[in-house]
């Protein structure tokens, strides 16, 4: 039998995101910011949107925001999620000024609401991946 979440799709590590993702397997979220104009980035990209400048360099996020929108997903749209049905998703905008996208954790839907305030948690899926989740602050 097939391990369930070795089955699930995980994100690509490349020389813009591994930074990240290097972050995240260390439990302190670093985020991409300009080196130019200060801007806050995120998703890891090669170019600021704000003043096109190639030079970044990573700073710690926080871990602290507010929830901007969530959705509960009933329908697994992958075969490797059924088992985590209903899954919470929560946009959350982060104290530095960037939105991610994350599973919300310990809150049942009726209990989220806007600029709800969260933190960051980490959950090893793999060895090589932890993914950001976002629970009640």
């Amino acid at each position: 039998m097939t391990n369930p979440v070795e089955d699930k799709p995980m994100p690509p590590l490349n020389r813009e995101t591994k930074p990240f993702w290097d972050s995240m397997k260390e439990h302190n979220m670093r985020l991409q910011r300009c080196a130019d104009c200060g801007k806050i980035r995120h998703y890891p990209r090669p170019v600021c949107d704000s003043c096109l400048s190639m030079n970044s360099e990573w700073v710690r996020a926080s871990g602290k925001g507010t929830v901007h929108s969530w959705t509960v997903s009933h329908h697994a749209f992958h075969p490797a999620f059924l088992a985590d049905l209903p899954l919470t998703l929560v946009t959350v905008d982060l104290e530095e000024g960037v939105r991610i996208c994350a599973q919300m954790r310990d809150v049942k839907p009726d209990g989220l609401s806007i600029d709800m305030p969260v933190k960051l948690g980490y959950e090893d899926a793999t060895a090589d991946v932890t993914l950001p989740v976002f629970y009640p602050a």
